[in-house]
This record gives structure tokens, sequence and C-alpha cells, in this order.
């Protein structure tokens, strides 16, 4: 099989249009399976594994440091990881100093079993000045320890202040990407992000294309004891999603399906990976049959009425659309 293929932003850098995550692995998800996941999804011509120090305190990339040198080619895999962010307890801890950053970066690479990773991104917007951050970014280029470099979950002044210092001296390397959340129950990032994105040559990668699994459709009649919703450890991250709006978007996304002959997930995850500026929609299945169903989405291509339809009921039309 062969999955479609996209450039990151204005960059060289080539992603699938699927990116898998992998924040579940290590604890709703065992090796085995996360295993089997990365060979079915390479198969399917993916190539783009999104992964964090922080996932599974770190068991996600040393997961990934195995598969490369025992189930698949370094070079099959476009490794993205991040820095600057670590769970310390119950603390969500951003740090995004010089020492902080490049610790990380050693340690991801240590944990990967690699000499580089492919692109290399700020997890989060911290307290050291944006200089500092941005020179980490330039000296993991230089010293060849990173390919390509981005930032995650900053809003539209950030990612804007920090590709704009980074243009500012030819000698900088441009910022790819800023990885945000983005799905058809959270539209923000169209307001300020996307625009920002396109302006300075980045691509989005969107995290949780399907609403944090609530796009999956499984929460319809309630909420299954082996869901994240019905995890003690991440039920937080589903809860604000289990609203009576979400439902109705649910449903509309049902009817949408029955018509396409599609399922529910494969037609949200289709119109995350179509809209404007969006270089990958980045998905989390917790089971190999799960993303089964989400590599069909490959062959689905969603009509303008459908997805004019579905952004006006999640909030109106995507004012990029037209120029895009």
């Amino acid at each position: 099989m062969h999955m479609r293929m996209r450039t990151v932003g204005a960059s060289g850098l080539k992603v699938s249009a699927i990116g898998l995550g992998s924040l579940t692995w290590g604890g709703q998800t065992d090796s085995r399976e996360a295993r089997s996941m990365v060979r079915h999804f390479v198969d399917a011509g993916g190539n783009l594994v999104d992964t964090a120090p922080a996932y599974g305190g770190g068991f996600a990339e040393q997961l990934i440091g195995k598969l490369i040198h025992t189930d698949i080619r370094r070079d099959d895999l476009v490794i993205a990881t991040k820095a600057g962010f670590v769970v310390e307890g119950n603390k969500r801890v951003v740090d995004t100093s010089r020492s902080a950053l490049l610790r990380d970066l050693e340690g991801s690479l240590r944990r990967l079993h690699t000499d580089h990773v492919d692109l290399w991104q700020v997890h989060a917007w911290g307290d050291a000045p944006i200089e500092e951050t941005c020179a980490a970014l330039d000296y993991a280029v230089q010293a060849g320890m990173a390919r390509y470099v981005g930032v995650s979950n900053f809003v539209g002044w950030q990612s804007a202040t920090a590709a704009t210092w980074q243009r500012a001296d030819g000698a900088r390397i441009p910022l790819v990407s800023n990885q945000v959340e983005y799905s058809l129950l959270a539209r923000r990032a169209e307001i300020e992000v996307a625009p920002s994105a396109q302006h300075h040559g980045m691509g989005l990668l969107a995290w949780s294309a399907l609403g944090r699994g609530v796009l999956g459709g499984r929460y319809r009649h309630g909420t299954p004891k082996d869901s994240r919703g019905g995890s003690d450890r991440l039920s937080w991250f589903v809860d604000p999603y289990l609203t009576r709006k979400s439902s109705a978007v649910v449903e509309a996304i049902v009817k949408a399906a029955d018509g396409l002959g599609a399922t529910v997930p494969q037609i949200a995850l289709a119109w995350v990976r179509d809209a404007p500026v969006v270089s990958s929609a980045l998905v989390g299945p917790r089971t190999t049959s799960q993303l089964e169903e989400l590599l069909g989405t490959d062959d689905v291509v969603l009509p303008t009425e459908i997805t004019s339809a579905l952004d006006d009921i999640t909030g109106g039309p995507n004012l990029a659309r037209d120029t895009a």
C-alpha cells in the first residue's frame, strides 16, 4: 500500500498524511500491540511517528529505538520527538532553556538508539528567552542531531515570534512545523495558528485529530471501561469533550459516514487531513484493529458539500479553504 505523502510547510521534509502518535504506549498500549501497530503503519506506507520523552516515561522512545533495529529500517520512519516538557509526579514542568532542551535531546537519542531525529519540536512555550530556545534548535541541526525543527502547542503570536526570529538571520534554521490540537471538536487553531503557520511557511501537525478519541464514536452510548475516558489516569483529557455539543457533532458524522460508506473515525480524520495548512493528521490508536480502520481513511474523499456541512455544524466556515 502507499499512503499519500506531503511536504511539511515550505520544507523538503516528506511525511505521511496520517501520522502515528505514541502517547498511550507503555500505559494503555503494551509493547506487543505498539510493535504490531508500527509494523502495520509502515506496511501501509506511513512514515511519521510522533513521540516525546514524557510518553510512558521514555517507554515510547525506547520501543521505537528497538523496532528500528529489529522490525523496520531506520529510514522507514520520520521520527518526530519533543523537548522542554517533563512530568514530575503530578506536576507538568516546562523548561525551554538551552540546557534542558539539549539534555532532553541527548536522552531521546539514547533511548531511540539513533544518531538523529528527523523532526525535533519544542514541546511548549516556556519562560526562557525565545532567542535561547531557538539557538538550541540551530545547534541541534548543525550538530547533526536533528534534521528539521519545529514547535508544538505554540499559539499564533508565539509561533510567529519564533519563526520571525529564525528568518531574521540567514544562518538560522527555519521552523518547519507547529504541532497543535486540531479536530472537528477543537477548531481554535484556524483563528491565529493556521494563518501564522501558512504565512511563515510552516505546516500544521494536528494532534488528537479524533477529538481525544471522542470522534471515534466509542462514547455515543456511555463511557467504555477500556477507553481513555474510563481511565483514572486519562479521563481529565477526555472529559471536556463529552458534552451535548460533541454528541451532536458525532451524530452528524454518523450521517455522513452512512452516506459515504465510511466509518465515523474515517470521516473525522479525513476532514482534518484535508484541512488547509495541515501536513499530517496524528492519531493515537490503542490497538492494531483501531489503526487498521484509520488507515482505511486513505481511500476516503470528502465531497465539498460534506466538508462544508461539517464546518457549519462545528463552528462555521474555515476561512482559509477558499485561499488554500
